[in-house]
């Protein structure tokens, strides 16, 4: 009997399939086995958010000018015949010191000249009295009645003596002047920013000499953030209400130029508008006598020196600080209830680089997740670093002695 391949062969394939059906319904294939979700997920580390006053410190930065500034003018002309050892880029000098010397030979002369002048005149003068005199006697005894005319008594002769005299004694008192300006005298103690001038220079009447400026005191001008201005008190200025000094606010300037370095310094006042590119408030911090041997043996503080400033904010009662590494995207943090993951929206009132003031999201005795989380779900079984030492299930919410502890640590750091 021949056997029909083509009849078979389907017959073979569809027995085949059925038979694999079968099998696979018999024995299906397992899922894999996820752990149960009341199981702990991942470990943890908290710490309990309690309230404590805060001492806002804010943070600026600016760069070192001098409260006093101004150009060194010759008043006189001539050649400079002297220099102070002093007058040179950085040098240091004290109030009425001679800081130069204009040639005075030609005002010596002018001085000479005004007071033979001088003489001249008061001779003239004299001289005028005495006809004034004379014509007073000579109307008397001409038997002439009543008072003399002023033309009888050579009166504005007399006057214009007198102008002479007074001309002369002004023409003596701008000689002396214009002397005693050939020496050039600091005004006030300080430092010279840059020298214009040299020995032997001729220089006419108000021609630059040096750039200097008054050592006493420099200032910092530091902008302030919009949000920082509402945790500062500011040092403002009223009409008629003088300023009391007492109540200054400190202020620690620091540079690293050459090594870390520390001045301390007061906020005294603040700038009446608005800067116009930064849009933003300035105060101005001051250092007294940087200069001065109280700060011997450091780096000087240089005109133009780039400076960081932390200055004494308010200090706020009873507000939540976290650090600012347990803050997610800006606004949120996890907390642990009940050894479940929660995820908080918060507000923030304020921030630095370390830590923020929480206004909202938060209450006291919350338990703050400081573990960095990477993708995480809120709703999630943890298991609290060192939960079981304190005596309690992983992550249950803070006992009172836990809350207490925390108080305590909070009052700590202040």
């Amino acid at each position: 009997m021949t056997i029909n391949l083509k009849k078979i062969m389907p017959l073979a394939i569809f027995g085949g399939l059925v038979l694999v059906a079968v099998i696979i319904r018999m024995n299906p294939p397992e899922a894999p086995q996820r752990p149960a979700f009341g199981g702990p997920m991942m470990t943890v580390e908290t710490s309990v958010v309690m309230p404590r006053d805060y001492p806002v410190m804010l943070q600026s930065y600016g760069t070192v000018q001098p409260r006093t500034r101004s150009m060194l003018i010759a008043q006189v002309g001539g050649q400079i015949v002297e220099i102070n050892e002093n007058v040179r880029d950085g040098g240091f000098f004290e109030e009425g010191d001679v800081l130069g010397r204009i040639d005075p030979r030609d005002y010596e002369a002018d001085v000479q000249i005004a007071e033979a002048t001088l003489a001249d005149a008061r001779q003239s003068l004299a001289e005028a009295i005495a006809r004034s005199e004379q014509a007073r006697e000579d109307w008397e005894r001409l038997g002439n009645e009543g008072e003399p005319s002023d033309l009888v008594m050579r009166i504005p002769q007399l006057e214009a003596a007198r102008a002479r005299v007074a001309s002369a004694e002004s023409a003596l008192t701008k000689a002396k002047l214009d002397l005693e300006r050939t020496g050039i005298v600091a005004p006030f103690a300080g430092r010279v920013i840059r020298k214009s001038v040299d020995l032997g220079q001729v220089v006419s009447p108000n021609t630059q000499l040096a750039e200097i400026y008054a050592t006493d005191v420099i200032e910092i001008r530091l902008p302030l953030r919009n949000r920082d201005l509402g945790f500062i008190d500011l040092p403002e200025s009223y009409r008629f209400v003088e300023t009391d000094e007492d109540e200054s606010i400190d202020v620690v300037i620091q540079s690293d130029l050459i090594g870390r370095e520390r001045w301390q310094a007061k906020l005294v006042r603040t700038e009446g508008t608005i800067d116009q590119t930064a849009r933003q408030l300035h105060v101005i911090a001051q250092i007294d006598d940087p200069f001065g041997p109280d700060n011997e043996g450091r780096s000087p503080l240089k005109i133009g020196q780039y400076v960081t400033a932390e200055i004494e904010g308010k200090t706020l009662p009873d507000v939540l600080v976290i650090p600012n590494n347990t803050i997610y995207q800006g606004t949120y943090v996890y907390t642990v209830e009940d050894g479940v993951l929660h995820r908080k929206d918060i507000d923030i009132a304020w921030q630095n680089d370390v830590e923020a003031i929480v206004a909202g999201g938060l209450q006291p005795g919350d338990e703050l997740v400081t573990t960095p989380l990477g993708q995480v779900t809120s709703g999630i079984r943890v298991t609290v670093v060192g939960a079981d030492s304190r005596g309690g299930a992983p992550g249950n919410r803070p006992s009172e002695e836990r809350m207490a502890r925390g108080r305590n640590n909070a009052g700590d750091t202040q």
